[in-house]
This record gives C-alpha cells, sequence and structure tokens, in this order.
C-alpha cells in the first residue's frame, strides 16, 4: 500500500509507527484553514486509531511556544502544518519529546527522524501538497482506506492554502482529489469560478468576484443588477435574487455565456476571459446553499474562526459539529468579511506605495495583524494597485497577541501565479530580508510573512526590492 503520494508512503508509514507507539499524542497545529484542517485530519485518525490526545493551536511556533510544547506531559508531538521551518529550535528539545512532523513549508537547517514533508522528496510544498495533504498521507498510513473520507478536509486545507489554480489543484494534491472522490465525499466539476456560488445572490456574486475583473459589472452593485435583468430569464424567487446554486443547468450556461461575450466586448484579455470558468470541488457530504458545500467557502470559513482566536470554533467544525460551532462559525465570517471589506477599502482610499520592483502599504493598528495578507492578496489588482508586482502589507502586533508587545510589525506579502513563473520566491524575499533587520519569516513562492522590529519597515522594503530585483532578473 503506497498510499494516495508514493513518493512520501515510506515517511508517511514511519510517521504512523511512532504515533502508534505512543502513550499519548500532542497535536500541535497552525491556526489558517489548512492548518487547522490539517489538526482535524490528524485529530479524526488518532481517534479512530485509539491514541489519546491533546490539541493546542499556535498561531506561530517559536522559541516560546515550543517552550510550552516541551513542558507538557506528552512524550510524542505531532506538529501538522508547521514544524518543518522551525526544527532547529525543535532538535534543541530532544529529551523532552519526539517530534513527528506533517508540514509543507521550508524546512530548517536541522532534521528529525519522523518528518513528512512533500519538499524533501522534490515535490513543491507550495503548489503540490499542502499541510493538510501531509496529514493526511499519514492519516492514510494510519488507518488505511478507512481514512479515505478525510480526503475532502485536505483538499479544503489546499484550496485555502491557494495551492488552487484555474485548472484546480495539481501534483499530489490530484490523487488525494482521486480518493475523495472514490469515497463519495468530493465532486470535481467544471463551473463559473467565482468565490460564492452557494451562498451569495447572483448580484452579490458578481459584484463582489475579483479575480477577473469586468468593467461594469466588477464592485458595480447596478451593473451587477442591470447586466442580470437584462437576460431573459427569471432570476428571482419570492421577490429575492436566486444563487447561483439554484439555477438550472440550462440558466447556469446562459448566465455564463453572457458573462463571457460581455468580458471580451470590454476588452478583457483572452487569457483572463478563460479564467472565468475553472475546476471546483464540492463536498456532497454537505447541505446544498451553505458556506460548507463549496470547498472555497468552506476554507473562508475557517479562517474566519482561527484569525480571531477561535480555532477551536473551527476544530470543531471541521470535526462535523453543525449545531452551536457553526453558528459561532457563521457569526465570525460576518465579522471577517467586514473587517475585510473596511481593510480593503482603506488600502484603495490611501493607496500604496510603489518602489522599483515592489509596492507596499502601512495599515498600522487599523488592518488586525491576522488578516492584513488577505487584505493584501484581495488588494492584488484592485483599482490603483499594480499586478505586475508583488504587494507587502505591514500591521501592528497588538501587545497583547506577542511577548515583544509592540515592538514587533507584522510582515505579509503576496504575489501572483504568473510572476512566480518568472522566479518569485517570497518566502526567500521574507526570510531575508527580516533576518537583514533582525526579524524572521518563511512561507511559500507565492504568499510568506515575517515578523519584524518595529520601525525597520524602510530598510526592509528595501532589502525586499532588491532581492525581488534578483529574482526577477
Amino acid at each position: 500500500m503506497d498510499g494516495p503520494v508514493p513518493e512520501l508512503a515510506d515517511r508517511a508509514a514511519a510517521c504512523a509507527d511512532r504515533l502508534r507507539a505512543a502513550d499519548s499524542v500532542l497535536l500541535a497545529s497552525h491556526i489558517d484553514a489548512d492548518g487547522l484542517t490539517s489538526a482535524a485530519v490528524a485529530a479524526t485518525a488518532l481517534e479512530r486509531a485509539g491514541i489519546p490526545f491533546d490539541t493546542v493551536f499556535e498561531k506561530q511556533l517559536d522559541e516560546a511556544a515550543i517552550r510550552s510544547i516541551a513542558a507538557t506531559e506528552h512524550g510524542t508531538v505531532l506538529f501538522t502544518d508547521f514544524g518543518s521551518g522551525q526544527l532547529d529550535v525543535v532538535v534543541e528539545y530532544a529529551d523532552a519529546f519526539t517530534p513527528v512532523v506533517a508540514d509543507h513549508h521550508q524546512p530548517a537547517g536541522a532534521d528529525v527522524e519522523f518528518h513528512c514533508n512533500p519538499l524533501l522528496e522534490g515535490l513543491n510544498g507550495a503548489s503540490e501538497l499542502s499541510g493538510a495533504g501531509a496529514a493526511y498521507c499519514v492519516a492514510r498510513a494510519l488507518g488505511g482506506e478507512a481514512n479515505r473520507d478525510l480526503a475532502a478536509l485536505a483538499v479544503v486545507g489546499a484550496v485555502g492554502d491557494m495551492q488552487a489554480g484555474v485548472d484546480g489543484l495539481t501534483g499530489a494534491n490530484e490523487a488525494i482529489v482521486a480518493e475523495g472522490v472514490e469515497a463519495g465525499v468530493l465532486r470535481e466539476g467544471t463551473d463559473l469560478s467565482m468565490y460564492g456560488r452557494q451562498t451569495r445572490p447572483l448580484p452579490k456574486l458578481l459584484e463582489y468576484a475579483s479575480d477577473v475583473r469586468i468593467p461594469g459589472i466588477s464592485g458595480d452593485e447596478s451593473g451587477a443588477v442591470r447586466f442580470l435583468a437584462d437576460l431573459d430569464l427569471d432570476l428571482r424567487a419570492d421577490g429575492e435574487w436566486k444563487r447561483w446554486v439554484d439555477l438550472t443547468d440550462d440558466e447556469r450556461r446562459t448566465v455564463a455565456s453572457a458573462l463571457l461575450k460581455r468580458a471580451v466586448a470590454s476588452g478583457v484579455p483572452a487569457d483572463r476571459v478563460n479564467d472565468l470558468i475553472g475546476t471546483t470541488y464540492t463536498l456532497t457530504a454537505e447541505a446544498e446553499g451553505t458556506e460548507l458545500r463549496d470547498v472555497s467557502e468552506f476554507s473562508t470559513l475557517l479562517n474566519a474562526t482561527a484569525r480571531y482566536e477561535r480555532a477551536d470554533v473551527g476544530l470543531a467544525v471541521c470535526l462535523g459539529d453543525r449545531g452551536e460551532a457553526l453558528d459561532r462559525a457563521r457569526t465570525l465570517l460576518r465579522n471577517h468579511r467586514k473587517n475585510l471589506s473596511e481593510g480593503l477599502e482603506l488600502v484603495k482610499s490611501e493607496g500604496v506605495t510603489v518602489e522599483d520592483h515592489v509596492q507596499w502599504f502601512d495599515a498600522g493598528t487599523r488592518i488586525r495583524e491576522t488578516i492584513v495578507g488577505i487584505v493584501a492578496g484581495m488588494a492584488l489588482g484592485a483599482d490603483g494597485v499594480r499586478r505586475d508586482r508583488p504587494i507587502v502589507a505591514f500591521a501592528s502586533v497588538d501587545a497583547g497577541e506577542s511577548d515583544a508587545g509592540d515592538d514587533e510589525v507584522k510582515v505579509s506579502a503576496r504575489g501572483s501565479h504568473t510572476l512566480v513563473r518568472q522566479g518569485l520566491d517570497l518566502s526567500t524575499v521574507m526570510r531575508e530580508a527580516a533576518r537583514s533587520v533582525g526579524g524572521d519569516g518563511g512561507g511559500h513562492d507565492v504568499a510568506a510573512g515575517a515578523t519584524i522590529p518595529a520601525g525597520t519597515q524602510a530598510a526592509f522594503v528595501a532589502a525586499a526590492d532588491d532581492l525581488i530585483a534578483d529574482q526577477l532578473g
């Protein structure tokens, strides 16, 4: 049994053997959508295997977090969606616990015996396998084919980690999708590639779609309504606008075709027009018309819990709580959307500073540091923000959130897959630029982050600009 990713089969099996041999396990995970789904995959697999465990979440795995993990009673710690980048610190606590790592971030300059990471076998951790995917490999090694239903959560993690392009997930992720489809928990299809097909009324679906901007519709409420009203379709029920999920196949084809025509007529480049239709993933066990039915909407719901210190709520939803936890998550999602919208308006109204190879803005305390990266990603390509260079965002770290108090600044960087193809690697940029000013960072080629001392932003931007110039030649 090679498992879903043959390249990682031996590593996953070694990790599973170590977990089976443990008296108890501490499961430590990151807090974004990928981290929450990683934790849920691992928790379910541990429970099914009858292995006692406790769970902790960390916003970042620094020395203090590792020290507190080492102080617990557990002799084995399973790190999911982080751990690889902190191995140089983890190994210093070898006498306190045995680390088992299921991660996809760039490994630091140390290794451990039980380490399931695609990068160690030549697979791309930014685009081919997420943290949840690595956790899924371990879960499959632990419980065999009985754990194939967990592929659904692994796909939510990969999509939440920005690994899906218009053509869907690629590389090792494809094998996990296939297992989810075989297990009957996932459906792969081709559809309008806009966020909110399950839950948004049609005018909002079109108005808020930001990946491909169609003049007169995108960001234009009355324009979106006019476009829909001009179609010879009955798109309302009981006076309310229908959602995409409410339409018949014929109605969807009519709307999609009219959208494509409008995009072409408005001068949207052909390759961007093609991006309007893409690969979609549906969770077949979830109720139609809910945030949990569509993989992208599910991942956004999870982001809305963890980034507001409620990782416990996100984990409960992943583990099947469709009552109180889901209600709480929806409330957090409404709040999250409001904060994202306000953050984006702030960036649009104040603009960004454009350097030779990078553009940036400093939100101070006006955008929460846990969501400033998402705002930066949404701002790329918005009015007044260029698409042809990466964007860097700064936000002050809340004194209550950090040992360092007001002395730290969170940095988030976002690029595009086009820039990555040209040589951009924001993981390296964040790490090297941050270290040059006394901080540290890392992540993926298309999205990365760092923490730096307050007051070093200008020096950081200068260093990042030089590094990006070198990468893009």
